[in-house]
């Protein structure tokens, strides 16, 4: 007997139709973000917490390897459209976050999808990208007051997206997206 592929085509066309919708939403959040920064750079986590919605709103759905990958990779591709010299940031951003997505997921074997998983990644995506974030912009010649807040958001915000995508996602596979397709093959 044949084995299906674990991104058969219908797996990889939920993954295409989350990761333009997320996408557009990285894209929007990519727009933001120079005014952000200018204004209140301690919200910047808030912006980059929503990259976090493909992987997150794919393994809800489809509850498969590679999924958080790939669909990480689409909607980069889409946030691209919004500011294309930013491609390398929106794709560097999608392999990381997609990887520790996949990553905490291979964990437990793909076998649990608690929300405790997902909220586990949010939290580690959350971490890195504090500190990440923080050294890169220099933020530490901001009042403590704003580095602060930057660090308490930019931990928090990938945790607050990370639930939100977990409600997408949900209504997403009572909705039928994750039913497979009778009498087909991919």
């Amino acid at each position: 007997m044949a084995r299906t592929p674990q991104l058969s085509t219908r797996v990889l066309l939920v993954c295409a139709a989350i990761g333009v919708a997320t996408g557009i939403v990285g894209g929007i959040a990519g727009l933001l973000t120079p005014v952000v920064l200018l204004v209140a750079p301690f919200a910047y986590g808030m912006l980059l917490g929503a990259h976090v919605l493909p992987g997150i709103i794919a393994q809800e759905v489809l509850r498969l390897p590679l999924v958080a990958l790939t669909t990480h990779v689409l909607a980069a591709l889409v946030s691209s459209a919004f500011n294309p010299a930013w491609a390398p940031r929106f794709i560097g951003t999608a392999l990381l976050f997609g990887a520790i997505q996949e990553g905490v997921a291979a964990l437990t074997r793909y076998r649990s999808w608690g929300a405790w998983r997902f909220l586990l990644s949010g939290a580690i995506v959350g971490v890195i990208v504090a500190v990440v974030v923080f050294f890169a912009v220099d933020l530490g010649k901001l009042p403590l007051w704003s580095q602060i807040a930057y660090l308490v958001l930019s931990v928090l915000a990938p945790v607050a997206w990370t639930a939100i995508g977990l409600a997408l996602g949900s209504g997403l596979r009572k909705a039928g997206v994750a039913r497979p397709v009778v009498g087909s093959r991919s």
